[in-house]
């Protein structure tokens, strides 16, 4: 093959991949939405209410927003608009609310009809000692924090099984390193944390003046202590801590979500 030809193949090539480039682009780069829906007010309320029921998960407001063609959209203000009556009309008449969380919008029973709900679920309900209830209080309100300065303030050291129970709950992560000798990891809640305990962000927490009263930081998180303490089972978590028993555990107080 000449110098030539192998000369216009390149060149072909690069035009070919710089017009793939120029497509992907073009797919990548989001179309600006035309406010011209002919949807009733009604209708966009139903079409918003059967998404958030079949999805299966927490909507948030830009994925609500993808159901609808950009040249006839409703817009943002109109799906807030929505979404906030919709949350009314559930509160007022079922047993049902549409919660927004962190994460997003998503139906689930109200606290008044949970206990009933949760009869229907013979699954055992997951246990936490109090050594974790405790650590994951202070990493709420003290994010970001070092384990080295959540055992200060605890007085004990913190089990690597409290760690890594939170972490696999996706109620923590590491978001960076303490610039101090040995950069220790620095936690701070996810956005699962929030979806878990109801909340839209952590202004949402209780205020909480003494962060060593974990009893009222239990109580304001739906998380009791029972009167009798409860046998540990094959099942049950297991945690080792200086001070803190195996045998004493919280049973988590969790609303059903209702999905579709």
């Amino acid at each position: 093959m000449s110098e030539t030809n192998t000369t216009e193949d390149t060149a072909a090539k690069n035009t070919v991949a710089e017009n793939a480039n120029d497509a992907d682009e073009t797919l990548d780069k989001p179309k600006k939405i035309i406010i011209n829906s002919d949807l009733s007010d009604e209708e966009l309320l139903r079409i918003l209410e059967a998404s958030i029921f079949a999805a299966g998960q927490t909507l948030n407001i830009d994925r609500l927003m993808d159901l609808f063609p950009y040249d006839k959209h409703p817009g943002k203000d109109a799906i807030r608009e929505a979404l906030t009556t919709l949350q009314e009309q559930y509160l007022e008449h079922t047993s049902l609310e549409l919660k927004e969380v962190s994460s997003g919008f998503r139906f689930q029973v109200r606290d008044d009809y949970s206990s009933w709900v949760a009869k229907l679920f013979e699954e055992r309900p997951a246990r936490y000692s109090r050594a974790t209830l405790e650590t994951l209080s202070l990493i709420a309100y003290r994010q970001p924090i070092t384990r080295a300065e959540i055992e200060e303030v605890r007085g004990v050291s913190v089990s690597s099984q409290i760690i890594k129970t939170m972490i696999e709950r996706d109620w923590i992560r590491v978001i960076g390193h303490r610039d101090v000798p040995g950069k220790p990891a620095l936690y701070a809640t996810t956005k699962g944390f929030l979806d878990y305990f109801n909340l839209k962000s952590l202004t949402e927490l209780p205020a909480l003046a003494d962060l060593r009263d974990i009893d009222a930081i239990n109580a304001e998180l739906d998380l009791q202590v029972p009167t009798v303490p409860s046998v540990p089972t094959a099942d049950s978590e297991e945690e080792t801590d200086d001070v803190d028993s195996a045998s004493e555990e919280i049973t988590e107080n969790e609303t059903p979500e209702v999905i579709h």
